[in-house]
């Protein structure tokens, strides 16, 4: 990775503070300590490394656990001194078992956001460099009729036994669906409303 000039001298234990966020969803996941020593285990592992005040040693996150934080970037704030560290979780993070150290659940709402995004994006470049810009291409009917074979696939899936082959059917409709309510102007928030709605 890049080198970065971190300021581990600004506090008097010489620790930086490293905010733990998830790659996909955002979400904040924990805050841990560095050093150097900390940082230098992590971008040569691709494991998350801290250093523990209370064990004053290094410590991995998932040593124990196995819920490794698998290290995807790092960044450096504007002041030198905090760093902001984005995994992808094995596992739950917390002791307790929760997601996140506020006892969050981490969900998926925020990796279909990040993918309506990601849609929208691909939506408007060359067909030839996008599965989706080439869908988009071809009309709003070819994307429904796509929405319908994958439904017709999830259904057909449900009744074997080969729940590898579900699941990624599941993801494939997910998928479609999604691109078909951008086609429409709409997004999952909009659905989400009307289900909220219909609860009241």
């Amino acid at each position: 990775m890049k080198a970065m000039n971190i300021d581990f001298n600004k506090y008097a234990d010489g620790l930086v503070p490293a905010v733990i966020q998830d790659a996909n969803t955002r979400k904040v996941l924990m805050l841990g300590f560095m050093n150097q020593e900390a940082l230098d285990t992590t971008e040569h592992s691709g494991r998350v490394t801290f250093y523990s005040r209370s064990k004053q040693r290094l410590w991995t996150k998932g040593e124990e656990s196995g819920n490794f934080l698998m290290l995807k970037e790092i960044l450096l704030d504007c002041d030198d001194d905090t760093l902001l560290i984005k995994v992808e979780p094995m596992g739950p993070v917390c002791h307790t078992g929760a997601d996140t150290c506020w006892n969050e659940t981490n969900d998926s709402d925020g990796f279909l956001e990040h993918l309506e995004k990601v849609i929208q994006q691909r939506r408007h470049v060359s067909p030839d460099e996008s599965y989706v810009a080439k869908l988009f291409q071809k009309g709003l009917n070819k994307i429904a009729q796509k929405v319908g074979e994958e439904a017709v696939e999830v259904v057909i899936e449900a009744k074997d036994n080969n729940d590898h082959l579900f699941k990624n059917e599941a993801a494939d409709l997910l998928f479609h669906y999604l691109i078909l309510l951008n086609a429409k102007g709409f997004s999952l928030k909009d659905i989400t409303a009307v289900l909220q709605d219909r609860q009241k």
